[in-house]
């Protein structure tokens, strides 16, 4: 019988497959995964509860890659362990459609948890699920019934450190106490530019220190490269349960290789044939390319403790929905992301509900009154702001504050908009919530790569945007958004709305929450914007993204337009009507929306047979592609100025004497 293989060797069948990976392709990182093997040896073979036969097990610790660029490691231990990623996956590493992309992408590979890649963005994450897991287990577990305990553990390098986003999350995080979060920081010293210099010349922070400040617990001076030294971290930082803990390993990148180990050109290169050849000789390791001994993969299958892992846990379950049937069924219903079962004709009701209202409000506050109605009948909201509450109103009076000590359904994420939605989509990933977040519009600059994620993994998010355009007036150019709506709608999968009114507030959230398949923008005005009229069926086409709002026999052009713009060409319509040229006014919340709608349906708002005028406070070009170049577009080409908003308003030419003469120019 073959003895059984030794941490050594597991840890060598993962540098052994990056670097037979990363040359295959020509291409990749096989820096970090040869330098953090025996990390990973500790964490995966001695700690992670996990099982390969249900990646989405519920309590299943979640485990980040966030230097995703080190995707191979993570393949490498996927592979090993039993998850559906054969051999062959790892040998098309970096191919057109394989399932090993170049950093992990969720969603495609089993096991992972997250898109990582961005740098810092991983960690952020791995703060969402971790304050996820606190929340859900505070909400549902009961007396000797822990359904909801696992840990959230990371990985992350120096370039993650560098990236200021991890100071948001991780600032936060240590505020709030996350006690389940273990991060593993890789500490070799070594960046892309490390060819060039050592990375003192651009890093030299107390990193141990930093944290400390944070709050978390730090285990500092760990050989990165001793299993056993790993594993007794590791164990100290699962008994701490009031801080996050940051172990710091002290590594070598590309450990192994003679001549590439601990240089700039093991980050991101290839190692090159002769290289790779030599490596194998220093670590004594004798097989072919992309072979692994059966010892070692016995020794790695992680599928049988994985699955008496979750049978334990059913089986507490099965117990704890005996005694707890309402709490275990809400529970399974919010891990699926099912809303309730009648929520569709509440929120018919409430729709209906402000329609008769027919309220004159800003749209950010015709935003909060939806979500009074909301958060008593959806526990899984989970909200926030970056520190603008008070102006994004995002609160309402079921909102609970959490803090350190207290769960609750709000967060004041402080200013941190980058973090913030970097953390919400680690909650969206977790399960068991519906985050949403408020600040300026204008400050989704901050926050955009975030949102991208989001978008890219297709994550029910929700961001609440507020002080849309130049309307919030005298803050001026620095907070007035002008080209940020138009930006946000070129984001695949990313669903925009801006409401002209209360109904289309109410819609927007209706639509934002039943979407499963990816984010929604909502942009609110500060100013109040007058109730629009609309009949029974435009009321139903809201949800369409684009409606005709106020229609006229024998229009001769289409007036198109968005949230506060909305009462100005209809006003426009009026004094067009009144020197006898008819024009149809389509309000398009939603272009995102408008665009997937069948071509009838397109083709029927806005015929192509008519002129078209599109009117928002904001950037022109974007509106081509719908009034062509023959058409016009009323907006704003430049940046603000500092003064109330019905003077710049005036100022820019957003009226509707405006609207009406760019009619008039389009029909001559």
């Amino acid at each position: 019988m073959n003895s059984p293989a030794s941490d050594r060797e597991l840890a060598d069948a993962i540098r052994a497959l990056a670097m037979d990976a990363v040359e295959a392709a020509k291409s990749g990182h096989p820096g970090m995964p040869m330098g953090m093997a025996e990390i990973a040896v500790a964490l995966w073979h001695r700690h992670l509860r996990h099982n390969p036969a249900d990646p989405a097990w519920p309590n299943r610790d979640r485990f980040v890659v966030s230097n995703g660029h080190g995707s191979m490691l993570l393949y490498a231990l996927l592979h090993l362990t039993g998850y559906d990623l054969p051999l062959a996956e790892l040998k098309r590493f970096r191919q057109l459609g394989s399932k090993t992309p170049g950093h992990p992408e969720f969603g495609l590979t089993p096991g992972v948890e997250t898109t990582t890649g961005p740098l810092g963005q991983g960690v952020a994450n791995a703060v969402g699920m971790a304050l996820a897991e606190r929340l859900l287990a505070a909400q549902f577990n009961r007396p000797g019934f822990d359904v909801v305990d696992h840990h959230t553990y990371v990985f992350l390098g120096d370039g993650c450190m560098m990236e200021g986003i991890s100071h948001e999350a991780c600032s936060l995080a240590g505020t709030l106490g996350l006690g389940k979060l273990i991060a593993v920081y890789d500490d070799n010293g070594i960046s892309i530019d490390s060819d060039k210099g050592p990375i003192a010349h651009w890093y030299t922070d107390d990193v141990p220190k930093r944290f400390a400040g944070y709050g978390w617990q730090v285990i500092a001076g760990v050989d990165g490269h001793d299993v056993e030294a790993v594993d007794r971290a590791l164990k100290k930082a699962k008994r701490e349960k009031s801080r996050p803990t940051l172990v710091c390993c002290k590594t070598i990148i590309g450990k192994g290789a003679p001549t590439r180990a601990g240089t700039g050109k093991a980050h991101g290169e290839a190692l090159g044939e002769k290289e790779v050849a030599a490596t194998r000789v220093a670590i004594g390791w004798s097989h072919a390319p992309f072979e692994i001994p059966q010892a070692i993969y016995d020794a790695w299958d992680a599928r049988a403790p994985g699955k008496r892992a979750a049978r334990r846990w059913q089986k507490l379950f099965e117990q704890y929905t005996s005694q707890y049937p309402a709490d275990a069924a809400e529970l399974r219903r919010r891990l699926a992301g099912d809303l309730p079962k009648d929520f569709e004709q509440r929120l018919g009701r409430l729709i209906a509900d402000v329609h008769a209202r027919a309220e004159t409000v800003p749209t950010r506050k015709a935003s909060q009154n939806v979500l009074e109605t909301l958060l008593p009948e959806l526990p899984e909201l989970l909200g926030g702001s970056a520190d603008l509450t008070g102006s994004n109103l995002t609160m309402a009076k079921a909102s609970r504050t959490i803090t350190r000590d207290a769960g609750g359904n709000y967060l004041f994420y402080g200013v941190r908009e980058f973090g913030m939605c970097a953390i919400m989509n680690g909650v969206a990933l977790h399960g068991g919530f519906i985050p949403y977040g408020g600040t300026f519009l204008v400050f989704s600059d901050y926050a955009r790569n975030a949102l991208r994620m989001a978008a890219l993994m297709r994550q029910r998010v929700i961001y609440v945007f507020t002080h849309d355009s130049i309307g919030l007036g005298e803050d001026g150019p620095t907070h007035q958004p002008v080209e940020h709506a138009a930006s946000l709608r070129l984001i695949p999968h990313m669903d925009v709305w801006r409401p002209c009114d209360t109904v289309e507030a109410a819609v927007a959230w209706t639509c934002a929450l039943e979407r499963r398949d990816g984010p929604s923008a909502l942009l609110f005005s500060r100013q109040s914007v007058a109730f629009a009229l609309r009949g029974e069926e435009a009321l139903a086409q809201v949800r369409r993204g684009g409606y005709v709002l106020s229609d006229a026999p024998w229009a001769k052009a289409v007036l198109i337009a968005t949230g506060s713009e909305v009462p100005l060409a209809l006003e426009a319509q009026k004094r067009l009507a009144a020197a006898d040229l008819p024009v149809r006014v389509v309000s398009m919340p939603s272009t995102n929306v408008f665009d997937r709608q069948d071509a009838a349906y397109r083709d029927g708002v806005l015929p192509p047979n008519l002129p078209r005028v599109a009117v928002e406070a904001g950037v022109t070009d974007f509106w081509r592609k719908y009034v062509g170049l023959k058409g016009a577009v009323v907006g704003i080409d430049r940046f603000g100025e500092s003064a109330p908003a019905a003077d710049l308003f005036k100022h820019f030419g957003i009226t509707a004497e405006h609207i009406e003469n760019a009619v008039r120019s389009v029909v001559s």
